[in-house]
């Protein structure tokens, strides 16, 4: 499996980068106590840090507005996911945990302020393209409803659009059956090499130490 950065998005944005970390022979169960505690604790700390800054000075989510801006999506009406959980816990709606995996999804695009994907690996069909969507492409999100994705970042297989930086789809959804999997980390285009490696490699190490198998990763 392959991944590539369209040359349209490139050239929207040169300096767009996504972190790929791949997943072999894990097991995904409930969570931990450790990930549960430690990800109510963080949303209670953000929580109480919201009370007296405003989301609109987080400068990490400031500059994933501006990104999708850039490509044409309103931010207004279909925010970066990692954005969407910020304002979640400003109304005291916090996450609940979900599986072990989505929950160090969750737990960690809350940390680093940027949109996480995970998609069970074997759902996915080929190469992966992330590029700007067409009026062709959609799909059922996670959350039931159906997304359209003409001018937004979207992640595309063989078989047609599977994640984006705003919600991820059914399809290729993280269960307790998900042996492979793979993580798409939307970085920050303002961040650099070394910061971003640093990032991708706290996110595996722990993702590993509770799901076991082994992982690969990459910066494209």
């Amino acid at each position: 499996m392959q991944f590539v950065i369209s040359e349209t998005l490139k050239q929207i944005i040169p300096q767009f980068k996504v972190g790929i970390i791949t997943y072999k022979n894990i097991t995904v169960d409930h969570s931990p106590q450790m990930l549960k505690g430690k990800l109510q604790l963080f949303q209670e700390s953000i929580y109480f840090d919201l009370q007296e800054t405003p989301l609109s000075t987080v400068q990490s989510l400031s500059e994933w507005r501006t990104i999708f801006k850039t490509v044409g999506t309103d931010p207004s009406r279909y925010r970066p996911s990692s954005e969407s959980l910020y304002r979640r816990i400003q109304k005291q709606q916090y996450i609940p945990s979900i599986n072990s995996a989505a929950d160090v999804n969750n737990f960690f695009s809350l940390y680093y302020k940027v949109p996480i994907g995970i998609y069970d690996a074997d759902q996915i069909k080929g190469n992966v393209s992330i590029e700007i969507g067409t009026k062709e492409d959609e799909y059922t999100a996670i959350n039931g409803r159906i997304v359209q994705f003409e001018r937004k970042i979207v992640a595309k297989d063989e078989l047609g659009p599977f994640g984006s930086p705003i919600v991820d789809s059914e399809r290729t959804a993280v269960t307790h059956n998900t042996k492979n999997a793979v993580q798409i980390v939307y970085l920050l285009p303002s961040m650099e090499q070394g910061e971003c490696e640093k990032l991708i490699a706290s996110i595996k190490e722990m993702f590993i130490q509770i799901h076991g198998g082994e992982a690969f990763t990459q910066i494209i």
